[in-house]
């Protein structure tokens, strides 16, 4: 190139040689190009060789040195579950082995290396993997890798993924502080149990004195010293990804949630208790197992360090209960009616308001479809009634009096407001009674809470006990007054009397078509039945109710396990009577053919004489005998009252039937579960 280069060159006139200024220029980029093209080609070379030399690093070349015993700094008298040897056999066998060190480790690019900070970005990873997946459509890795993902994404709203208080610039702890990312296995897989049982030692690189807590109790020994991976570690209580701080409300009823995947039967009797009702409701006030029986140390019960072994639990109830007496240590919290040997009282006292409410409704039930069924025949059939020609009776002034004065206003008043009190008591009793339920804890945020709840409960309750003891002193004067006159079994008595029975007798036989229609009196036996109900729910539910109130009271002369029973009382009797109410009372007063859709009776106080003779037929006859109906007559309700009258009615009427919905939904969700 550089002979060309002298060749080109011109001669002067003198004889010499010489360079032109073009081709100095010429032969200068020529150098320069031979110059640059040579570099490349020992450039290329050097690359060839360092590539012989360096090749791709491999696990295998690391687990070489890190795969090595005695190569990691050595172990600590304590076994960690971060274990900077990396034993090849267990790496392998989890979900990263088929993938290559450096993957993760991307600042290693040589080995041997010196020190480096570890630099591991799983997220990215199992993101951009993820990515990779539904970019080629795979379905089994795009539902694996959803998965994960699904699990950073709830990691990143918990307490570890915050920033921590001590040291800012890192969070409390990353997915390597707690997978130790060289053993990851998945649910199933032979290193599953051993990655589990290693679980609480990696929490207590930082929870060191909650380790030493845990190793203590009865869930540490199972796991730590008998090798149980049945027993419970860290993340069966606190989860794995969503841990929270735990005097959280939220944390501290998902613990408790969580308690009863291994003890199941024991969280399903402490929702039908107080305590467990309220944390049903997502309330977190009342007291958890945690506060019971401890939390990291917790023990077995016969323990005489159990914080509710038989000589320490009045203290642990003591913790909340400041006037606990000796009667709390006998309550039973965890009482159930299938095992009679061990609760008794529990099983006889559940299986008793079982056969009651099952024989009140059966036959009550019964008894209104018959009559349902003969009173609508006997319309159908047009089969003629006794009636009274009210236009021959004259009164107020010559004018024709066609109504009966049947109630008067302290009594219609009374009803009223017990219709009130029984409304109001079914709606907060059963919210607390069916708090499992999907409906009882959108009514109790309504109220603002059970705290709120129960004291607007306590309000009715005393409300109902307060007209019901003024009914028995009124009654009682009313008798005293008239006390040599008065017929204890006569037709003005509410005492049940043989012809009580008669009447029953003849009801079912004209029922069955077999006889008419008896007369009744004054007063029928569902009307007496009706009117004695309260004085046995008064005493059940109101008794009950006094002894879960006065609870300190009651645990200073009564064994704890009456709360057991009172609680089962309370809310049995409870639905009995709603159920009651709004079915029976209901079709009695309303819904039988003779009064659908609504009677306003109990409103107005008056009803149409025809009507009042066709159902007290003796009463209506011993009147006109007497000559004393004509001060019963009295005139038609007037239509503003009639109108108010059936909107209160409907009113209540559609409570109650949306009520008798909620109790029967909580109902069958107890009995048949839900």
């Amino acid at each position: 190139m550089i002979k060309l280069l002298y060749r080109a060159a011109a001669k002067d006139s003198g004889g010499r040689t010489r360079m032109r200024p073009r081709t100095w220029v010429a032969a200068s980029f020529v150098l320069f190009a031979s110059i640059a093209c040579l570099w490349a080609t020992d450039a290329r070379a050097q690359s060839a060789a360092t590539d012989q030399a360096a090749p791709k690093l491999t696990s295998d070349m690391c687990l070489g040195c890190h795969g090595q015993e005695g190569f990691a700094p050595p172990k600590t008298a304590e076994p960690t579950f971060y274990m900077p040897m990396v034993q090849k056999d267990r790496f392998l066998g989890s979900v990263h082995g088929k993938r290559q060190c450096v993957e993760c480790h991307t600042n290693i690019t040589k080995v041997p290396h010196e020190k480096v900070e570890v630099k591991v970005n799983c997220v990215n990873c199992h993101e951009k993997l993820l990515e990779e997946a539904q970019g080629a459509e795979k379905k089994d890795d795009i539902a694996r890798l959803s998965g994960v993902v699904n699990m950073i994404g709830r990691y990143m709203k918990s307490i570890h993924a915050q920033p921590n208080k001590s040291d800012q610039s890192r969070t409390n702890a990353t997915c390597y502080n707690c997978h130790e990312a060289h053993y990851i296995y998945p649910s199933g897989s032979p290193n599953r149990n051993w990655w589990r049982l290693n679980m609480p030692y990696a929490c207590g690189q930082c929870h060191s004195k909650v380790l030493e807590d845990y190793k203590t109790s009865v869930h540490g020994k199972e796991a730590l010293q008998n090798g149980n991976p049945a027993a419970a570690v860290c993340s069966d209580c606190h989860t794995t990804h969503d841990v929270q701080n735990p005097s959280l409300d939220s944390t501290r009823l998902l613990i408790t949630k969580n308690c009863g995947n291994c003890h199941y039967k024991e969280l399903k009797s402490y929702t039908g208790t107080y305590h467990g009702q309220v944390n049903t409701l997502g309330f977190a006030y009342t007291a958890k197992c945690f506060d019971c029986h401890g939390s990291h140390a917790i023990k077995r019960v016969d323990d005489p360090a159990s914080s509710v072994h038989p000589n320490n639990r009045l203290q642990t109830c003591q913790k909340c209960h400041l006037d606990a007496t000796a009667g709390f240590a006998t309550f039973q919290p965890h009482a159930n009616d299938k095992n009679f040997s061990r609760y008794p009282y529990t099983w006889l006292a559940t299986k008793f308001m079982l056969l009651l409410l099952g024989g009140v409704f059966t036959f009550f039930w019964t008894h209104s479809a018959l009559w349902y069924y003969r009173e609508l025949r006997d319309h159908q059939q047009g089969k003629s009634r006794p009636h009274v020609h009210t236009e021959a009776l004259n009164g107020n002034n010559g004018k024709p009096v066609v109504y009966y004065r049947r109630w008067s206003a302290i009594w219609r008043i009374a009803h009223l407001c017990f219709a009130i009190c029984v409304i109001m008591l079914v709606l907060t009793g059963m919210t607390l009674l069916f708090a499992d339920t999907y409906w009882a804890p959108l009514i109790s945020k309504l109220f603002g809470g059970p705290r709120v709840t129960g004291n607007v409960h306590r309000f009715f309750a005393a409300g109902f006990v307060g007209i019901f003891f003024w009914h028995i002193a009124y009654i009682a004067f009313r008798i005293g007054k008239n006390w040599k006159t008065f017929r204890w079994f006569g037709p003005d008595s509410m005492i049940p009397n043989w012809n009580d029975l008669d009447d029953a007798i003849g009801m079912f036989k004209w029922f069955f078509g077999l006889a008419p229609k008896p007369q009744l009196d004054r007063w029928t036996y569902w009307e007496k039945f009706d009117y004695w109900a309260p004085f046995w729910g008064v005493a059940i539910i109101g008794g009950s109710g006094a002894m879960l109130w006065a609870k300190g009271l009651t645990a200073t002369y009564l064994p704890g396990w009456v709360f057991n029973i009172a609680t089962i009382f309370h809310g049995e009797e409870a639905v009995l009577a709603a159920g009651f109410l709004f079915t029976v009372h209901f079709f009695n007063n309303h819904w039988r053919p003779d009064k659908f859709p609504l009677d306003i009776l109990m409103f107005t106080g008056k009803m149409p004489l025809e009507e009042f003779k066709r159902e007290h037929l003796i009463e209506y006859n011993r009147l006109v005998a007497s000559g004393e109906l004509q001060q019963y007559l009295v005139d038609a309700p007037s239509q503003p009252m009639t109108i108010a009258s059936k909107i209160l009615g409907f009113t209540l009427m559609g409570s109650g039937l949306l009520l008798l919905i909620l109790v029967m939904n909580g109902f069958a969700h107890h009995l048949f579960g839900g």
